[in-house]
Order: C-alpha cells, then sequence, then structure tokens
C-alpha cells in the first residue's frame, strides 16, 4: 500500500492559505518535500501538514522567514525561538516604556528647562549603550589600585539598572546621572591625590559607610559616634596623619566643596533604585558633613 501524499493544493486547502504562499514557504526550505508525481509536481507527506500549520501560527505571530529557516532545518528547536521572541519583546517594551517616560518629562516643564532635559535626555535613549558610558565612567574614576572586588561593589550601588517601566521622574534621574559624571569636578573626589594605600581607605570606607546606615536610615542628623570615629581615623591613616580635632576640621572643610554634586548624583541613585535603605553615596555624604556640622551646604554645582 502506497504512503498518501498531498499536493500543494491539498495542503493550501487545508490550512486556508493561498497556493503561491505554500509554494513560497516550500521554496524557501520551510516544507519537507517527499517526492515528485509522474507529471512533476511536489507531493508532500502528512507531516508536511503539521510543519505548514506551525508555520502558519508563527506567522501570525510575526516571526520572520529566517527564524522559520533555522526551525524547519534544526539549527533552533521551538523552545529556544520562544525563548528569544519573549527577550526581543521585553527589549521592545522597555524602549517603549523608556520613550512614553521621556516625553512625560519633557511635557510638564517650562520652555527653558524642556530644551535642557531634551539635551540631557537625548544622551540616554539607548539603554545598553547609555549604561555601558555609566559603568565605563565609574571604571576610570575609581583608582587602578582598588582590588576588582572594592570597585566593583562600588560600581554595583552607583550606576543602578534601568528599570523596565520607568516613571518620567526615574528616566530624568538616570540622564542626570550621566550629566553629572560629566562634571569636571566628578573624579576629583575619588582620585584621592595624597592618599598613599587607597585600596585600604577605599575597603575601609565600605565598612564605615555600613556602620553609619542606621543612623542615616533614621533620619538622624550628621553627628559624632562610632561611625564617624572610624571614618575620621580611616583617612589620617590613609593620609599618614593623626586624627585630631585639627585633622577633622582640615578634611572636613577639603571634602566638603564636592559634596554637592556628589549627594545629587547618589540621590538621583535613590530616585532610581527606590531603595528602602540609604545607599553607600548618601551615607558617605552624610559623614562628611558630620566632620563640618556647622557649614552651610555649599551651593550646587551648574548642571
Amino acid at each position: 500500500m502506497s504512503e498518501v501524499t498531498w499536493t500543494i493544493g491539498q495542503l493550501a486547502a487545508h490550512t486556508g492559505l493561498p497556493v503561491k504562499t505554500v509554494r513560497y514557504y516550500s521554496d524557501v526550505g520551510l516544507l519537507p518535500v517527499a517526492e515528485r508525481s509522474a507529471g512533476g509536481h511536489r507531493r508532500y507527506r502528512p507531516e508536511a501538514l503539521e510543519q505548514l500549520r506551525l508555520v502558519q501560527r508563527l506567522r501570525a505571530l510575526d516571526t520572520p522567514i529566517s527564524t522559520l529557516t533555522a526551525l524547519a532545518s534544526g539549527e533552533r528547536s521551538l523552545g529556544d525561538l520562544i525563548a528569544d521572541e519573549m527577550s526581543l519583546v521585553r527589549s521592545r517594551l522597555t524602549e517603549l516604556h523608556w520613550r512614553q517616560a521621556t516625553l512625560e518629562a519633557l511635557d510638564n516643564c517650562s520652555a527653558q528647562e524642556r530644551l535642557r532635559r531634551l539635551e540631557v535626555l537625548s544622551r540616554v535613549q539607548r539603554l545598553p549603550e547609555a549604561q555601558d558610558r555609566l559603568a565605563g565612567a565609574w571604571g576610570q574614576t575609581i583608582p587602578a589600585s582598588v582590588p576588582a572586588r572594592l570597585a566593583d561593589a562600588i560600581t554595583a550601588q552607583a550606576v543602578p539598572e534601568p528599570p523596565q517601566n520607568p516613571t518620567a521622574e526615574v528616566v530624568l534621574a538616570y540622564a542626570e546621572l550621566h550629566t553629572l559624571t560629566r562634571h569636571q569636578d566628578f573624579p576629583v573626589y575619588w582620585v584621592c591625590p595624597n592618599v598613599r594605600d587607597k585600596a585600604s581607605l577605599y575597603s575601609e570606607l565600605l565598612d564605615t559607610c555600613e556602620l553609619a546606615a542606621d543612623t542615616v536610615a533614621d533620619g538622624l542628623p550628621p553627628q559624632p559616634g562610632e561611625a564617624l570615629d572610624h571614618f575620621s581615623r580611616a583617612c589620617a591613616r590613609s593620609r599618614g596623619e593623626d586624627d585630631s580635632p585639627g585633622f577633622r576640621a582640615f578634611i572636613g572643610a577639603h571634602l566638603y566643596g564636592t559634596i554637592p554634586l556628589f549627594r545629587r548624583y547618589w540621590h538621583h541613585v535613590a530616585t532610581i533604585s527606590a531603595a528602602q535603605r540609604p545607599n553607600l553615596g548618601i551615607t558617605h555624604c552624610w559623614l562628611v558633613e558630620a566632620l563640618t556640622p556647622r557649614q552651610q551646604a555649599a551651593p550646587a554645582p551648574a548642571r
């Protein structure tokens, strides 16, 4: 008993597709051809119908022909195809959400502010590239002598992941991070030119911020305490000096000038990450301000 085979017309009738569409799918290798009839017409086994129905359903989801060809050849599985398409859809949704939030950020502001925001926001519309630039700015800012483990711990907090569905406030905050890293004073704070052992200093500063985190989270103003003592001693050791009232006054005045720029950056980070606890930078600012309690906040540098 000979095997049942179908013509292109019969496949078309079973699926409701035009004959020319079925022929095209066959020509590009999406359907397995069983044999040729005596008259030279293509004949298809029953499994070709199932393959054609799969192709029909995937094309209804706008799956590219090139992807279907890889599927038909066995280069990719249906599971791989679905996973890749899901990833692509999520990426497109993020782009659309980001664009919507960007337009909202440009909508409700003065004409002058709109022009400023437009310049800032235009730099972060390609998210993967923007994220790489921000991480790269920190990679160039943190001293090379700081071990990778410490540098990664700082960068993990300093470079927040852009949310998939941001608000206008979050998109603007993310754009402002890029603007602040371009400020001429931004890298100055981290270079520590008079510090001999930068790796030890950075390690101790991370520990100190952890000590102060609860106090800062409780909303208490900058004040003396264990965390401040630890912070001042770490700064003194790093410069080969003694921790004294005179040193604290000196280092406080030395660091305080860049705090407005620094604090603004880390407040933007907090806006993006929506973290419940104060981040590394906000806690660090609190410690510096605790060294100089009588100083008034310096004016913020120009954006």
